[in-house]
């Protein structure tokens, strides 16, 4: 499993609360938008990353996780899969503590080499619908 309770806890509690997403813009169809919203209302940071650079819900996008000009905790990816694993090392890159790759977005490899890395890992799940269960 990757995405086991004590590690969804620890990433939603204990890694910070400011939140790269990954293909995050403007776009209000795309789940990202809504993700990104949730996890606003309950208190993270939220700052998109694609490649528009886009502010979105306020806060000033980037093209890439290594043009972002300050530390973040986690990275939260909306890329297809076979796009995911590069995203994931870059997390690792750029000093953050976790990385959570979206419903649908599974990448075997990239897991255990974060996870070697020394980040928290979750994939396949979503944060929107794991924040609100904490209680």
């Amino acid at each position: 499993m990757h995405g086991d309770a004590a590690t969804i806890r620890k990433i939603l509690t204990e890694h910070g609360d400011t939140w790269a997403v990954v293909g995050l813009s403007n776009n209000r169809s795309r789940a990202a938008y809504g993700v990104a919203e949730v996890l606003q209302r309950f208190g993270k940071r939220v700052v998109p990353v694609h490649p528009k650079a886009e502010t979105v819900h306020g806060e000033q996008g980037y093209a890439s996780l290594a043009a972002i000009p300050f530390p973040v905790d986690v990275v939260d990816v909306f890329v297809n899969s076979h796009l995911a694993g590069p995203v994931a090392d870059e997390a690792v890159a750029a000093g953050a503590s976790a990385v959570w790759f979206q419903l649908g977005v599974i990448d075997e490899t990239a897991y255990e080499r974060s996870r070697a890395a020394g980040l928290d890992m979750v994939m396949d799940r979503c944060p929107a619908i794991e924040i609100p269960r904490l209680g």
